[in-house]
C-alpha cells in the first residue's frame, strides 16, 4: 500500500439504515481501514445505479487515493450523466477464499471478504489531477513507470470521464474460521473443513 491509500484509513464509515448489517452482525465492521483493505487489494467492484427506473450494475477497476474511490468510463456515458447529475451510487466489493465444508447441509458456507458502498461523485476535468489520478494507479503497477510511457494525448483525454467518488457511507462484512457444527452432527462419518475458494472444481 502506497502512502497516498494509507493515509486517512483510520475512522468510521457513516452508518445509516441502510448500510447497517443486519444478518450476522458480529460480521460487521465500519472501520475504514477494513473496507479500504478490501479495495486496494481486488480494484475491482461493481458499480450499481438506477437508470430510468430500472437497476443497472457495472463491473469497473477502481482504486482508492485517501478517502476517494476513481474510475474511468467513456465520456458521456449514462454512469457519468448520472454522478453528474448528483445521484447516488452504491459500490460494492467481494472476495471469497474458502469454501466451508460442514457435516450438515444448513452449515456449509463460505469464507470472504466485502464491502458495500454509497457514494456520490464528480468530474475531474483539471489536467494536472488527471494525470496525477491516473499516475497513482500505474505506479501501485509498477513503481516508476509513469515517468517511462507516454502520457495521455488530447484526444484520448477527451474520450476519458476521470470520476471521482467521496467514500462516506457503508459497511464491511467478513467470514472466516472453520465449519460451524452441531453437536449432533460431529459423529457423522464424513470430512469437514476449508477448501481454498480457487479453483472451483
Amino acid at each position: 500500500m502506497n502512502k497516498k491509500q494509507s493515509s486517512k484509513s483510520s475512522g468510521e464509515l457513516r452508518k445509516t439504515k441502510r448500510s447497517q448489517v443486519r444478518r450476522v452482525r458480529e460480521r460487521a465492521s465500519y472501520q475504514r481501514e477494513d473496507a479500504y483493505q478490501l479495495i486496494d487489494d481486488l480494484k475491482l467492484g461493481h458499480i450499481g445505479f438506477v437508470l430510468e427506473g430500472l437497476p443497472c450494475v457495472i463491473p469497473m477497476t477502481l482504486w482508492r487515493i485517501e478517502d476517494h474511490l476513481y474510475f474511468h468510463c467513456l465520456n458521456k456515458s449514462r454512469l457519468q450523466r448520472h454522478l453528474e447529475a448528483g445521484n447516488e451510487v452504491c459500490v460494492s466489493f467481494a472476495e471469497s477464499s474458502e469454501w466451508v465444508l460442514a457435516k450438515s447441509a444448513y452449515h456449509h458456507g463460505v469464507n470472504y471478504r466485502s464491502a458495500v458502498l454509497y457514494c456520490t461523485g464528480e468530474r475531474i476535468t483539471d489536467v494536472e489531477e488527471f494525470d496525477q489520478v491516473f499516475a497513482s494507479i500505474i505506479e501501485e503497477l509498477e513503481e516508476g513507470r509513469w515517468d517511462k510511457i507516454r502520457a495521455p494525448s488530447k484526444k484520448e483525454r477527451k474520450a476519458t470521464a476521470l470520476m471521482k467518488l467521496k467514500i462516506d457511507e457503508g459497511s464491511f462484512k467478513q467470514a472466516e474460521g472453520p465449519p460451524d457444527e452441531e453437536e449432533e452432527d460431529l459423529g457423522l462419518p464424513v470430512w469437514h473443513g476449508n477448501i481454498p475458494a480457487y479453483p472451483f472444481k
